[in-house]
């Protein structure tokens, strides 16, 4: 436990200063660093037998998703994304792996990875706005306030379980606490920069932002189950890898990104 707290108690020195004072340049420098440790990771434990020639495909693909999201012309990304999908069977074509069998799955594993690591540049997206700091520190809130009040309330009052074959140590009090302590958190961004929320958009969008971010928990926990896996990484100590700590944050974000260009969009 003290391990943990260390490492966690570091980390957010560097964090917050970085995102109150650095602007959207920072946010970006810090995005795009944590994309290339957590595709690292990815690519460990996806391609273990193939690891830097898989992971100079995702880092090329990831960097062509996300110039086209953030700097590529309105309306890059869908074709960007096409192309992806055709440039990865190439490359799956011409490097298919020693079983012919497994080819599709090799192709799968490219593409997942790409997109799903690539929706880290919503935190850029969001840092844009207006009120784009509040808007990021609303997804770190949630976040960190759902593990937190998940995990606090599923080990003093955790009994039923959530997803045993996936998880098994989450509890659907877990979750409860976890959804309760993140709706709290939105009302405090909502006090201190996002004054726009209505009471009923913090304990609605809290609570199902909260509840997306247990589903991105539990979808990289089943990847690691895939991947026969404990941890997919090491950077963190106490705490595994860096994508065992954003799970849920890449869950989250993309969806408070969307809301927040409907509000304002």
């Amino acid at each position: 436990m003290t391990t943990r707290l260390v490492a966690a108690a570091v980390g957010l020195a560097v964090l917050i200063p970085s995102l109150v004072f650095g602007g959207v340049l920072a946010v970006e420098i810090i995005i795009v660093l944590v994309s290339l440790v957590v595709l690292t990771e990815y690519a460990a434990m996806a391609f273990p037998d193939d690891r830097h020639a898989s992971f100079a495909w995702l880092l090329l693909g990831w960097g062509a998703v996300y110039t086209a999201w953030l700097h590529g012309p309105q309306g890059a990304i869908a074709p960007t994304l096409g192309g992806l999908v055709l440039a990865t069977l190439v490359f799956v074509t011409l490097r298919p792996g020693p079983e012919l069998s497994r080819a599709a799955d090799r192709a799968g594993r490219y593409v997942l990875g790409i997109g799903w690591i690539a929706l880290l540049a919503s935190f850029v997206g969001l840092r844009r706005f207006d009120d784009g700091l509040a808007w990021i520190f609303l997804v770190l809130a949630i976040s960190w306030c759902g593990d937190t009040g998940g995990y606090f309330a599923g080990r003093f009052f955790g009994k039923h379980k959530l997803y045993p074959r996936i998880s098994p140590k989450k509890t659907w009090e877990g979750v409860a606490g976890g959804v309760a302590l993140a709706v709290v958190g939105v009302f405090v961004v909502r006090a201190v920069g996002l004054p726009q929320l209505s009471p009923a958009a913090c304990v609605a969008g809290g609570a199902a932002a909260c509840l997306l971010g247990v589903v991105g928990d539990l979808s990289e926990s089943m990847m690691k189950r895939a991947f026969d896996v404990k941890d997919s990484g090491w950077i963190m100590p106490g705490h595994g890898g860096l994508l065992d700590r954003i799970d849920s944050v890449l869950f989250v974000a993309p969806a408070i990104y969307g809301y927040a260009v409907l509000m304002e969009g």
